[in-house]
């Protein structure tokens, strides 16, 4: 049953609600259709398989990608993320990463560097989150294969100087593997316009689809560089006992989550019709309201660029003599707001930030259906909390 009374500001692990048209479509997939993705010529097969084909093709459009087989779907982000590290990377190859990665970035790699050898090099970054280019730059050694950097912070919210980052990849001929989880959906991407050869997303986040969906985008040519990680039935070519190579089946073995990618594709269509500019200016509408109402609070700090246009819709915060988890049980159970409390599976922020130390921060997250109701609730809790109301 929906808690009606809650104030959710935890979009950065997974947006909610969803729109309506969401629910609806995963209800349609489970109750009135129920087939396998491209196993039957049934006309509910067909209408399956049209619906994950406009699914590709609207996620294509989204971020400007060459065409829609340039999108292999996945089950997360860190399945994304995995399939692309693991994928691409081999013994004695550099990779230039930074401090601020998520886990599903530092994990695989500290995987691949005690596995096979890998060499791995962290750019440090300043107390806002911010990475500088000119360290990717000087880092390059001779093997570097792979740049990866996520593209906003999912502690700070802090955007990342991409371009540039792209920039120096593309004039190295080395591999830019770019982490979106925090950013699709939220602030504009296009992929005409920016150096990027392999996009790695989640769909339950920004995309606003259900969990269990995921994407990866391939920049043409590098799929024959790119080893697939799971081998098995695809419904295509089943006379072959290798995996098939073309796009997207060299990547996409097993059955699909298909009630899964029929609500995404209803996200994506949400997403198309409301427009990535207007969320964006939303979000930014709903920080500059949040960090005015926090400005000089007593004990309470604000951590990332505290710019709107500098950071996607979250906000990190803590406030003196409150360890982050006991501050976000109390907003859940005092005022029914909802957060994240911790690391937030990103420890090289914190100790960038200067949080690591007491325990990480509380995040505030915000997503399209976040209200500005929802931020006064939210400032006014943490004035009760902190003293001066």
């Amino acid at each position: 049953m929906e808690n009606l009374s809650r104030i959710y500001l935890d979009n950065a692990a997974t947006s909610f609600p969803k729109p309506e048209s969401v629910y609806a479509a995963v209800e349609v997939y489970n109750r009135q259709l129920g087939t396998a993705v491209g196993r039957g010529t049934s006309r509910d097969s067909m209408t399956v398989q049209s619906t994950v084909d406009r699914c590709r093709k609207r996620a294509a459009d989204l971020i400007g990608a060459e065409s829609s087989d340039r999108i292999v779907f996945t089950f997360n982000g860190t399945d994304s993320l995995n399939l692309a590290i693991h994928g691409l990377l081999a013994p004695g190859d550099h990779v230039v990463t930074t401090v601020i990665e998520h886990n599903s970035v530092l994990r695989p790699l500290n995987e691949l560097e005690s596995r096979i050898g890998l060499e791995v090099t962290h750019i440090q970054a300043d107390e806002t989150g911010l990475i500088d280019p000119v360290e990717f730059q000087r880092a390059i050694q001779p093997n570097t294969k792979m740049f990866a950097l996520i593209h906003a912070s999912n502690v700070t919210g802090t955007l990342q100087p991409i371009e540039a980052v792209g920039e120096i990849a593309r004039e190295a001929g080395i591999t830019f593997l770019l982490d979106a989880a925090q950013s699709i959906g939220h602030t504009p991407i296009n992929l005409d316009q920016l150096p990027v050869d392999l996009l790695a997303c989640p769909g339950h986040k920004g995309l606003l689809g259900p969990l269990g969906t995921g994407l990866l985008y391939i920049r043409p040519g590098l799929e024959q560089q790119l080893n697939n990680v799971r081998q098995g039935g695809t419904g295509s070519e089943s006379e072959n006992p290798n995996q098939p190579e073309t796009l997207p089946d060299k990547f996409e073995s097993g059955n699909h989550n298909a009630p899964g990618l029929f609500g995404l594709e209803a996200g994506l269509k949400h997403l198309s019709e409301v427009g990535i500019d207007s969320i964006q200016s939303h979000e930014q509408q709903l920080l500059n309201q949040m960090f005015s109402g926090l400005a000089g609070l007593p004990g309470l700090k604000v951590y990332g660029p505290n710019d709107a246009e500098k950071q996607v819709g979250v906000a990190s915060i803590s406030v003196e003599g409150w360890e982050p988890q006991v501050l976000a049980s109390l907003l859940d159970e005092q005022f029914q707001i909802q957060t994240r409390a911790g690391l937030h599976c990103a420890p090289g922020v914190h100790r960038a930030i200067g949080s690591f130390a007491v325990g990480g921060t509380v995040r505030f997250s915000f997503g399209p259906f976040t209200t500005a109701d929802d931020i006064d609730a939210a400032v006014t809790a943490l004035k009760e909390i902190s003293g001066t109301v």
